[in-house]
């Protein structure tokens, strides 16, 4: 092992009189036995001797050089040699001599040259035998211990006195990538990070105080790298010699590595590289404060789906990364951009004002809207952008993602490529729905959405041919709620669907109880609407359950949709009618005339009745018949019967009769009741 820089440096400034006034005296005879050692071949040997040695050894110099050092020490076993002749330490072993007068007791200590291939023997004859086993014992025991540190896998330091190191192993040399005697003495200390050293220190003194401790430091080798460490450091004592410490230094650098690629990975998306919602969720905590400036911009990608239909996913994830990088370089430093999930991305700005977020949100647009190449295809992209800055009605971080996120909805809800900044009214009206949407949802839950029933009545005769279920809210504070208002926003809210299973459900029921108060004289059908988000799963079978129930025939229900609804998905339509149809359910088409319904697809359509649009018959009551007549004609044409809605007045209903509808219904015949007085109305008749 090769000398400490600081002993080489030394050794240079001495002149070269001093040396050899040094190397005389130790070549004298005046001095302890001195030899120089060399590996030559795989073999230490003597190569040089002074004149103390020649004397002890009893042969001429001439005679010792060259000599095996093995054959002076007679009494190590092969391979114990190593043990003498050490390369990285000095070493100090008490055992016989072999001179020309036979053994002789001696302590020898080996010092290695730099170089490692040469080792200065110090011969010190006289040991007695109780020294001598004294100094074996000793010496084993710090054979044993050297062993047991310098081929333990953890790197070890022992001191033992205060701060100076005594030993170090191996392994704390190849975790450090310095020499020992780089290490030794304090020299361990300039291996610590100089940020951490006052805490090493301070955990060193408190262990020399009596108490174990760990502190965390960085260990910086001698090639620069740094690494991650927890250094353990326990309290020794030596008598005669004072307290030290027991170190052992565990190498963290790729736990720590690996657990930073966790967190990273829990807080990051995996395709962009952007900050999750997990993590925006974290920075927004942190600096949401009540008078804070920040803001929030909520981005949702324009005909993202069409990208993904059209192109394939590997494009869209292509779009996205785009997106990523073009946020990136689009906003201010020290902004967040992440994205919240699909094609969904917040930014979130400090210290901005409504104007300030207002232009770079228009920064963003502009940005994405430099064409891309997907697929080979060439795609603008667009982004609807909503834009909320922290205001005193924002009570958490919260608050201001779910603004954003509305007034992202109202930036689409203008156009593609908007942008839609939340104010105070706004943020007023929105929250005005949300506060609606919870109450609709208790008010479902409670079962408070009652039905009123409108009778439709047969053209020909005036007998009551059904009666149409019609959901009615009465809120507790603002009244009675209008069906345009609630039916659109269960659409939007997710809660059509519960709505329509409460009211296929009490409309079963009803029908029931009217069986058993009217017996023949009770509606024969029940007519029930569907929005078009009922059909996308789970119609039949709820329809089924319903009348299970409630044990009603199927042929007492009838399921109106519109004619919108119907062409959203004509197919799926088609699919989930025959359905009910096959059970014996009825299928009326609603508002017929106002959508854009395909005739010819019209005639493939599994259903039983067609309702004539009260828009119609009103054009009919002034004197514009034609659309009307043509609905009429064209339901007979293809074998279905019709129910004129909104018929106001008697004359009404005699032209409709006169243009041949099967069925009228219309405040003219019957207002919407509910079910008692539908019972009264029905058993008046």
């Amino acid at each position: 092992m090769p000398a400490s820089p600081t002993a080489t440096a030394h050794a240079a400034s001495v002149s070269p009189e001093v040396l050899a006034a040094v190397f005389s005296v130790a070549a004298g005879d005046e001095g302890p036995a001195l030899l120089v050692a060399e590996t030559i071949g795989d073999t230490p040997r003597v190569t040089w001797a002074n004149e103390g040695a020649v004397r002890l050894f009893g042969s001429a110099g001439g005679d010792v050089r060259g000599l095996p050092v093995a054959a002076l020490v007679p009494s190590l076993a092969a391979g114990e040699l190593a043990v003498l002749l050490r390369r990285g330490r000095p070493s100090r072993l008490a055992l016989p001599v072999r001179t020309a007068g036979g053994l002789v007791d001696a302590v020898v200590r080996s010092t290695p040259a730099p170089s490692g291939t040469a080792w200065t023997l110090t011969v010190v004859p006289g040991a007695g035998a109780p020294d001598r086993v004294s100094r074996a014992t000793a010496d084993a025991a710090e054979r044993r211990f050297a062993t047991l540190t310098e081929r333990s896998p953890i790197p070890t330091l022992l001191s033992e006195q205060g701060m100076r190191l005594a030993h170090v192993n191996d392994a704390f040399c190849r975790l450090a990538g310095r020499p020992a005697a780089d290490l030794l003495g304090t020299g361990w200390t300039r291996t610590v990070h100089v940020d951490d050293l006052g805490a090493v220190v301070e955990v060193v003194a408190a262990a020399l105080e009596g108490e174990d401790g760990e502190v965390r430091a960085r260990l910086v080798r001698a090639d620069g790298t740094e690494r991650a460490t927890v250094l353990r450091f326990g309290h020794v004592f030596t008598p005669g010699v004072g307290s030290g410490f027991l170190g052992t230094v565990e190498d963290v650098t790729e736990r720590l590595a690996f657990e930073a690629r966790l967190a990273f990975q829990a807080s990051h998306d995996p395709l962009t590289g952007l900050p999750n919602r997990t993590l925006l969720d974290s920075h927004l905590t942190t600096r949401f404060s009540a008078g804070g400036r920040l803001a929030c911009l909520f981005l949702d990608l324009d005909d993202f789906k069409v990208v993904n239909d059209s192109l394939g996913h590997e494009a869209g994830d292509e779009l996205l990364v785009e997106v990523a990088g073009r946020l990136r370089a689009t906003v201010r430093p020290g902004d967040l951009v992440t994205r919240f999930g699909g094609d969904e991305f917040v930014v979130v700005c400090e210290d901005v004002d409504e104007a300030d977020a207002a232009a770079l949100a228009e920064r963003i647009v502009a940005a994405l809207a430099v064409p891309v190449h997907l697929a080979g295809v060439r795609f603008r992209p667009h982004a609807s952008v909503g834009v909320t800055v922290q205001a005193p009605e924002h009570a958490d971080a919260a608050d201001l993602v779910r603004d954003c996120d509305i007034a992202m909805y109202q930036a689409k809800a203008c156009g593609k490529g908007r942008v839609r900044v939340l104010d105070r009214s706004g943020r007023a009206e929105a929250r005005d729905k949300l506060r609606l949407v919870a109450d609709l949802r208790d008010a479902i839950e409670r079962r408070a959405i009652t039905l009123h029933y409108q009778p439709i009545v047969s053209a020909a005769d005036g007998s009551l041919e059904a009666v149409e279920a019609l959901a009615r809210w009465t809120h507790p504070q603002r009244g009675r709620i209008s069906p345009e208002v609630f039916v659109p926003l269960a659409e939007e809210s997710g809660l059509i669907g519960p709505l329509g299973l409460l009211v296929l459900d009490e409309a079963c029921r009803q029908v029931v109880e009217w069986d058993r108060v009217l017996g023949a004289a009770a509606p024969p059908r029940v007519n029930v609407n569907v929005s078009a988000l009922q059909l996308g799963g789970g119609l039949r079978a709820e329809v089924v359950a319903a009348l299970q129930r409630h044990g009603l025939a199927p042929a007492r229900l009838s399921v109106e949709i519109t004619e919108s609804a119907l062409m959203t998905d004509p197919a799926a339509a088609r699919s989930v009618l025959q359905e009910l149809r096959d059970l014996g359910v009825a299928v009326a088409i609603d508002d017929f005339g106002t959508g854009y319904s395909s005739l010819a697809y019209l005639r493939h359509l599994p259903v039983d009745c067609l309702k004539v649009d009260r828009s119609f018959v009103a054009e009919l009551a002034e004197g514009h018949p034609q659309i009307a007549t043509a609905v009429i004609a064209l339901a007979r044409s293809l074998g279905l019967s019709t129910v004129a809605e909104g018929v106001a007045t008697p004359a009404l209903a005699a032209a409709l009769t006169e243009l041949g509808a099967t069925y009228l219904q219309g405040f003219s015949l019957a207002v919407p009741m509910d079910g008692a007085a539908t019972a009264a109305w029905a058993g008046a008749r």
